[in-house]
């Protein structure tokens, strides 16, 4: 039994796949060139009178240590109650309900530290609160 082609035809190869694919990455690099040059238009912006923004101070920086030890700033906290935390934050400037606050709690430190912690941030009306973490090591 004998599988292929008679012997008089030849192959053919239908060239209208392959002229839609060229116009069709013509048609994109038309539109991608229009896209380069409305990007490189220079402008002078008009200038406004408003004043610049201000930096943003650094956090205020709480940590928390494996033994329960409160830190605000690199200064020590000398009692573990909360009222000895708010004031603290209070002295060392923790009074703007704006401030941005970095806790730092020990992986190992007591849950009830982390909470007294977070329950003193709430008293002194710190509402944006974030809690530092590191990512986690690959095995």
């Amino acid at each position: 039994m004998r599988i292929g082609l008679p012997r008089g035809e030849e192959p053919e190869i239908s060239l209208t796949p392959l002229i839609d694919v060229v116009f069709t990455l013509i048609i994109f690099f038309v539109v991608t060139t229009t896209f380069q040059e409305r990007a490189q238009i220079a402008l002078d912006l008009p200038e406004g009178g408003a004043p610049k923004a201000q930096v943003e101070e650094p956090p205020l920086v709480v940590s928390v240590d494996r033994e329960g030890r409160y830190y605000v700033g690199d200064r020590e906290v000398l009692g573990r109650d909360v009222e000895s935390l708010l004031a603290a934050l209070r002295e060392a400037g923790g009074d703007h309900p704006e401030r941005r606050v970095l806790l730092r709690a020990d992986a190992e430190a007591r849950h009830q530290a982390v909470v007294t912690a977070l329950d003193a941030l709430g008293r002194a009306g710190l509402s944006r609160i974030s809690i530092a973490t590191v990512a986690e090591s690959e095995p």
